[in-house]
């Protein structure tokens, strides 16, 4: 067939016509305008940050100033062992800590993880965000890098994390997270042990406790947190009234961890993941299997593609489920909780069981300018999630009523 170059151009010129009116792969489904009110989102750790947060936001304060805000107080605060100072350590009993952040409005980021002697390491992934061509540091370059940038070391292990550290270390000599892990074909469910060991149970933390000298009106919670060690972590997510938008996680990560553990928390697209065309994302809960399924970049990838942030959020969670073949086994094992906000002021707190136990369901915090309150997250199933690596059983009606370890 004889093809001038006329018409190959003329061809090639349609095409090119054609494509461009076509929607680009990536390219954002309308979300409608930004909200009249600024919003944030966050773990309800970080419940008594928000309005201060909120003032910077009110005043014209930029996004991630604000959300730096919140996730700091906790960091700061010596009784909040999940993140910052006074986190609960490795099983070395060193504090590791992770964190990671992005901006929207230049549509950078930065993180770092397994952090050691630095106590705020939101504000160290803003500086590798800011102040180098790189987007994480980890470890001992990481902590270098703080101090060159001026933040101070010093010992993040607070007498009280010490203590439930050496509690844990003596009450659960084989219980680690040396494995195998879930994921492990040979894997097998741990025993149930009977009620009526409950009694030898604490008394043998009792002994323990009065060797390692933890005072009695604490005793209660150490033995809460070696019974059923704490991922802790704070995720914030922010919008202004312009549509910018930005994200931070930080977390001490997996109580008693293998030294070196990097969970989800310090990796944009798992644990953080922020496009203020479309929404911000994060999470708490098991990092390993948030990682897998990248949570934080598959939901405002769902949102991008037209999904209201509850169905994106519970999407996330079911590939998690889909991981273990919806496995209940070994799901009851599992916890996430994603806390999801949309470019026009929408959001939503899911998570993949009700809560950690009957009095201790998982909440998101919400600010849009009405005052601070938690709401119960929409669990994709219902009751509670087990402690992971198994740990002695403890029957219901202690984890219903934890006021019956005093």
């Amino acid at each position: 067939m004889d093809v001038s170059r006329r018409g190959v151009l003329g061809v090639a010129g349609a095409i090119v016509l054609a494509a461009e009116s076509m929607p680009q792969a990536g390219e954002a489904a309308s979300v409608g305008a930004p909200p009249k009110s600024p919003v944030i989102v966050c773990a309800k750790n970080g419940f008594a940050y928000l309005d201060r947060a909120y003032d910077v936001l009110r005043r014209g304060g930029d996004t991630l100033d604000a959300a730096i805000m919140v996730v700091t107080g906790p960091e700061d605060d010596p009784n909040d062992d999940t993140v910052g100072l006074g986190g609960l350590p490795n099983e070395d009993g060193v504090v590791e800590l992770d964190a990671s952040c992005m901006h929207g409005p230049t549509r950078r980021a930065g993180a770092v993880g397994a952090v050691r002697n630095i106590r705020n390491v939101s504000r160290v992934a803003r500086a590798v965000m800011e102040h180098t061509g790189h987007v994480m540091l980890v470890g001992e370059g990481a902590e270098r890098f703080a101090v060159a940038m001026g933040f101070a070391r010093e010992n993040l292990l607070t007498e009280r994390s010490r203590k439930i550290w050496q509690l844990w270390k003596e009450y659960h000599s084989e219980a680690d997270w040396w494995g195998p892990g879930l994921t492990d074909p040979h894997w097998q469910p741990p025993e149930k042990r009977h009620a009526a060991l409950w009694p030898q149970r604490i008394e043998r933390l009792t002994q323990l406790a009065d060797g390692i000298g933890i005072e009695s009106e604490f005793r209660a919670a150490a033995f809460l947190r070696v019974l059923f060690p704490p991922t802790g972590t704070i995720h914030c997510s922010v919008l202004d009234t312009q549509g910018n938008m930005s994200g931070v996680t930080t977390t001490s990560g997996l109580a008693f961890k293998l030294p070196g553990r990097c969970g989800d928390s310090p990796i944009i697209g798992a644990g953080c993941f922020t496009d203020q065309d479309v929404g911000s994302a994060g999470a708490t809960g098991s990092g390993e299997e948030n990682i897998k399924v990248a949570g934080a970049h598959t939901i405002v990838e769902n949102m991008r593609r037209g999904m209201a942030p509850r169905e994106a959020g519970l999407d996330a969670l079911r590939r998690i489920v889909r991981t273990y073949s919806g496995d209940m086994t070994r799901l009851r094992y599992v916890d996430m909780t994603y806390y999801v906000l949309r470019r026009d002021g929408a959001y939503a707190g899911v998570s993949l069981w009700e809560g950690y136990s009957a009095g201790n369901p998982h909440k998101i915090v919400v600010h849009d300018g009405t005052g601070a309150r938690a709401e119960k997250t929409e669990a994709l199933f219902s009751g509670w999630s087990e402690d992971y690596p198994p740990m002695p059983r403890v029957d219901e009606e202690m984890r219903k009523n934890p006021g019956l370890l005093k």
